[in-house]
């Protein structure tokens, strides 16, 4: 199930026509606190949520989901807001779209963070480097005994980077990888992914998992830890 969370009704309307019209069951909250009671009740498999609501907005939604579940969050904005597709990115959404937006976007988006969240891939096992490990078909993540949760994004990007960790990978490869191409993904959405992953590797105790090889792209690093 997909819960649409957006103020505008007729935007509701577009979205719950879309996704039901590609085989997907959809719940509506019309209102942030109603958005957050009926992901807390109903646990969707992926939440579109409006930023601009009221009640609660978008933002105050996330931060609250996020800290029981890392239920994927696809967030709708407004052209202008560049600032708060940042923020909801730190704050663990798993990806953006601006409006206005094509009803056919919006169900490739959310297919593409199902397949991701839902490991539908082939099986690859368990792969390490150093004291990270991390399970794709699981979605798991550790460091040492410790486990790290993580949104789709941030899987994905692990699962990128540790399957070739002496690899550095230009950023518009990484891009293209991770959402596909003909998506047009600022450099501030990759970054604010890529600082959330190494801020909860660093908690966990390995703050060298990701580098920066300036000019060139990302690798993994030696991940030794502290």
């Amino acid at each position: 199930m997909i819960l649409v969370a957006d103020d505008d009704a007729q935007i509701r309307d577009v979205l719950r026509i879309a996704l039901a019209q590609a085989g997907f069951g959809v719940a509506e909250a019309k209102d942030g606190r109603a958005a957050l009671e009926s992901a807390q009740s109903l646990r969707p498999s992926l939440i579109i949520l409006d930023i601009g609501m009221p009640e609660m907005d978008g933002l105050e939604v996330c931060r609250a989901l996020r800290k029981t579940t890392e239920v994927p969050i696809l967030f709708l904005t407004a052209r202008a807001d560049e600032i708060d597709r940042v923020v909801g990115l730190e704050l663990g959404a798993d990806d953006y779209v601006s409006k206005p937006f094509s009803p056919r976007e919006i169900v490739a988006r959310v297919r593409a963070i199902l397949k991701r969240s839902q490991g539908d891939t082939a099986p690859q096992g368990v792969m390490r480097r150093g004291i990270v490990s991390v399970d794709p078909g699981r979605h798991l993540c550790h460091v040492n005994e410790i486990a790290v949760t993580l949104t789709a994004r941030e899987m994905d990007l692990m699962e990128r980077l540790i399957a070739r960790p002496d690899h550095v990978m230009p950023r518009p490869q990484l891009v293209d990888a991770i959402y596909g191409t003909n998506v047009n993904v600022s450099d501030r959405t990759m970054d604010s992914h890529l600082r959330n992953l190494r801020a909860k590797l660093a908690k966990a105790g390995c703050a060298d998992a990701i580098e920066t090889v300036h000019g060139i792209g990302i690798r993994m690093g030696a991940c030794r830890g502290a």
